[in-house]
């Protein structure tokens, strides 16, 4: 028996994972897809896909993995969602029992997916070969994730359990699997994953990918928290430029550059690339435009910038076609992870306000790249304005160094990208990068506008500057 819905539409609103915040919303229906097997007496681990229904008939679902305990479990009391069916039943991300027989599950049900059709409404384990799993290994979840549930085993793996589920392939698995079997060295490797073949949720046995088991970077650094430490470092230096300090990041900017040009060229490898024609620029250029327009009405500050803008959009009716292939889709330092052996690019699950099927859809690789370059504006920018308050002429001092900062390492890593794949930043490149980086500044606008705005000057600043 699945999950009476008045226990759980308190528990999914109030989750950070949930999305639908702030909407009207109904919970339409729970049903339990599968139970963990091997549970031992007392305790019976289920996943239940919940049916979000908001106002207006758009429908999500999310995935809700269970703990059914017979006793109370005071170690658990933070993660209690309710008591039903004469059971404690508590969020089982928390429960290292529940997560135990995951990993369990992971490694004793290695399932073959040649045949899905045979499997409908099961649980399929999936694994690659190669590395051996410690299914000993205490688990651990992580508290500041939003979107997703991440729960690290020990030192030896991480499982991200996806929380608003749909139907089709996930990005994030597709890609680690592939950039995985081709020895990418620049992504965590891919174990395995779990799938649902469901025959309810949109009515065709579609697969519903539900987690992803991966490599553990258990001492790698964050690529933004390592920037950032890198500007503190230049602003605390009263006499010294960016290529002066020891907190230099410019070598890690060329590297990571590096590390994203054989990524997407791994992706090229392994993916279909086509070659779209005028048609197809000609309407990424209306679809920029378009979101310009309705930004204006968010964020009025960009009118002064709307006509330069509109020119570099419109430059790209004036390219033959564009190249556009499988990429990251969300990139910035915070998808990053330096490890001693190098960089990391993480979460390709692409823009998470898009639909799944246009995430799954090709694009060029001067999207990631735009996104990289405003990550290295970001980051000199976000501290200049958290570093307290500035005395006589220290704001102008900052501002200029933040500047230099993103100029230097925004130049060392396109230097090092173009470098490795042997491209010329210039004609058609140039033209879509610019596209590219304009149509992110005016998201970004729209973005602080409505989540952060003390921070909308940060993009505005950016359009500024490139007057």
């Amino acid at each position: 028996m699945s999950a009476p819905l008045d226990h759980l539409r308190g528990w999914i609103e109030q989750a950070r994972w949930f999305g639908g915040k702030g909407r009207s919303w109904s919970l339409a229906g729970v049903r339990r897809v599968g139970d963990l097997p091997d549970a031992p007496d007392g305790l019976r681990v289920a996943i239940e896909l919940a049916e979000v229904a908001y106002d207006g008939g758009t429908t999500d679902y999310y995935q809700l993995p269970l703990a059914y305990y017979s006793e109370p479990q005071d170690r658990l009391g933070h993660a209690l969602v309710g008591e039903w069916d004469g059971a404690f039943v508590y969020d089982a991300v928390h429960d290292r029992e529940s997560m135990a027989l995951w990993l369990a599950a992971f490694n004793a049900h290695a399932v073959d997916p040649s045949s899905p059709s045979d499997v409908r409404g099961e649980l399929m384990f999936h694994r690659l070969p190669g590395y051996d799993l410690d299914i000993e290994a205490h688990s651990t979840l992580f508290s500041g994730e939003q979107s997703n549930s991440s729960v690290a085993f020990g030192e030896d793996a991480l499982m991200k359990v996806f929380r608003k589920v749909t139907p089709g392939v996930n990005p994030d698995i597709a890609i680690h699997q592939v950039l995985t079997e081709a020895g990418s060295t620049h992504v965590a490797a891919l174990y395995g994953w779990l799938d649902l073949v469901d025959d309810d949720a949109d009515g065709t046995g579609s697969t519903i990918q539900l987690a992803m088991l991966q490599q553990f970077l258990r001492t790698a650094s964050d690529g933004w928290d390592l920037a950032l430490a890198s500007v503190r470092n230049l602003f605390a230096e009263a006499d010294l430029h960016a290529d002066e300090v020891g907190g230099d990041f410019a070598g890690e900017a060329a590297r990571l550059g590096t590390a994203l040009a054989e990524v997407h060229a791994d992706l090229a490898a392994h993916f279909p690339v086509e070659h779209r024609d005028a048609d197809a620029t000609s309407a990424l250029a209306t679809a920029m435009e378009g979101r310009l327009d309705a930004a204006l009405d968010v964020v009025p500050e960009l009118a002064p910038h709307a006509d330069r803008l509109r020119e570099t959009f419109g430059r790209l009716r004036d390219l033959d076609g564009i190249a556009v292939q499988q990429v990251h889709g969300d990139l910035h330092l915070g998808q990053t992870l330096r490890t001693s052996k190098g960089w990391k690019i993480v979460d390709f699950e692409g823009e998470p306000a898009k639909p799944l099927a246009e995430r799954l859809l090709p694009d060029s690789a001067w999207r990631d790249v735009a996104g990289m370059i405003r990550s290295f504006d970001y980051a000199p920018r976000v501290v200049a304005m958290t570093a307290g308050p500035a005395v006589g002429d220290e704001a102008d001092q900052r501002s200029y160094r933040a500047a230099e900062w993103a100029a230097r390492n925004r130049a060392a890593f396109l230097d090092a990208y173009t470098t490795e794949l042997g491209t010329a930043l210039d004609g058609e490149a140039g033209t879509l990068l610019d596209a590219y980086l304009a149509d992110k500044v005016v998201y970004e606008a729209v973005y602080e506008a409505r989540n952060r705005p003390g921070w909308v000057s940060i993009p505005l600043a950016a359009l500024e500057e490139s007057r």
